[in-house]
């Protein structure tokens, strides 16, 4: 997205480009300065010292927790992530350490400039990650509205589009449309496969509000892991991104169902029936019936897509593979070449009590290796610093194309991160809608 101008206002001030991370960089370097820095030589022969053991330890105790105990991640903490993890750990310690040196005005000071010093680390950690663009973003979703006022009170007449036709080249958009779609929050319910999802959120492009009412494509889209539905409306400014799309259009654009295949934002039950929940059963079955019953839309496969970032990247070509008769199309951000807990026999385990043959039944690489997918169309999308997601990418771009489906692949720049993510998804509306008849 374009970096937001000052106009704007502060809660839509750039963190991660423009002036907020110089400002930042410069007052908690200042700070980190004001707090290491003393004229008594006791400071700098034991409590200084101090201070980085005790930063180090913490540090380290960070790094094992979440990388050996804990594991919320798929991955360990990036080197880069620890380091200014460190800083922030630094900024407080020598914070609290400096207070029997100095008077109440001066530990003011130090506390401010400890809290600065963490601020700036954390902006850090954010750019490394491009998790939040603006402040905006870490305030939660904003200006959603309720289901029911953004679907109307009853179906719609709907435009006709004749063989051979996109739905752009007869729609006409009716004036007094609305310039922007509606975003809502909405519980969807696992009626057959008893899963127990997040809320997912519904973005209604403006074409949706006319009468007679285009009969849109359908996006499922999902998050990474950990994560949660809303990760694409905030982080990923997903309305931003379509409204774009719209108003290049005449306010059409897929209807994008963000749902959760997590359960929780830390659980990975990794897409698919298995001990750990009937996920398949849930985005082949559940959240469509759903759609299909509050929402007037298209309903042929080819004008359903699946998408997601990283888990929610690899769970689209499980749902691509494993549900085709739901999805025509899938984009693939930054997935796995397999759904895996750690190994394979650890998988394994825990998902079919050790048999392997049911787990190779759903496994994407095996499914794509005796079946072919002509009628499948997948966009594979990896960062060009993401290892190992950008190997694995390039496996399975090659296992889709030997299967026969209409694959491709595209690097951009970034590592594991909304660097790649966020652009991924932005680049290539254009091409799930050429896909999903959409566009020509």
């Amino acid at each position: 997205m374009q970096q937001v101008s000052w106009a704007a206002g502060p809660l839509d001030w750039s963190l991660v480009d423009g002036a907020v991370p110089v400002v930042l960089k410069i007052l908690g370097c200042a700070s980190l300065a004001f707090l290491v820095i003393s004229r008594r030589r006791r400071w700098w022969t034991l409590w200084l010292p101090i201070g980085v053991v005790v930063t180090a330890l913490l540090t380290i105790l960070v790094k094992v927790i979440v990388n050996d105990w804990w594991k919320p991640f798929p991955d360990d903490l990036p080197t880069e992530i620890m380091f200014w993890i460190g800083i922030l750990f630094l900024g407080l310690v020598l914070a609290v350490l400096r207070m029997p040196f100095l008077r109440w005005r001066g530990r003011a000071g130090a506390l401010l400039a400890g809290l600065l010093t963490a601020v700036f680390a954390m902006n850090q950690a954010n750019i490394f990650y491009d998790n939040y663009p603006t402040v905006r973003t870490m305030l939660g979703p904003q200006n959603t509205v309720s289901l029911k006022d953004a679907t109307g009170t009853g179906k719609e007449g709907v435009v006709d589009v004749p063989e051979g036709k996109t739905l752009s080249e007869v729609w006409k958009a009716p004036a007094g449309m609305p310039g922007k779609g509606t975003v809502s929050k909405t519980a969807i319910p696992g009626t057959r496969s008893g899963f127990k999802a997040q809320d997912a959120y519904v973005y209604l492009p403006p074409a949706y509000q006319a009468n007679p009412r285009p009969q849109l494509p359908v996006l499922v889209l999902m998050a990474g892991q950990p994560g949660a539905p809303e990760n694409w409306i905030t982080s990923g400014q997903l309305p931003d991104i379509m409204d774009s799309f719209a108003a290049q259009h005449q306010g059409l654009a897929p209807v994008v169902v963000v749902a959760d295949q997590l359960g929780t934002p830390f659980k990975d039950p990794l897409c698919m029936d298995s001990r750990l929940g009937k996920i398949q059963t849930y985005l082949a079955e559940d959240v469509p019936a759903w759609i299909t019953g509050h929402l007037q839309t298209a309903t042929d496969r080819k004008q359903w897509a699946i998408s997601g970032l990283s888990n929610g990247g690899t769970c689209s070509l499980q749902m691509a593979v494993n549900a085709p008769q739901r999805y025509g199309a899938f984009l693939d951000i930054s997935g796995e070449a397999e759904p895996t807990n750690g190994s394979l026999q650890n998988t394994v385990k825990q998902t079919f009590g050790g048999d392997e043959a049911a787990y190779r039944k759903v496994n994407p690489l095996d499914v794509m290796a005796r079946t072919k997918f002509p009628d499948t169309a997948g966009m594979f999308v990896a960062g060009t610093d993401d290892n190992p997601y950008r190997a694995q990418a390039h496996q399975v771009y090659e296992a889709a194309k030997k299967a026969g489906m209409q694959a491709q692949l595209m690097e951009l720049p970034g590592n594991h991160s909304w660097q790649v993510w966020r652009p991924g998804f932005q680049n290539n509306v254009p091409w799930l809608a050429r896909t999903m008849g959409l566009i020509r």
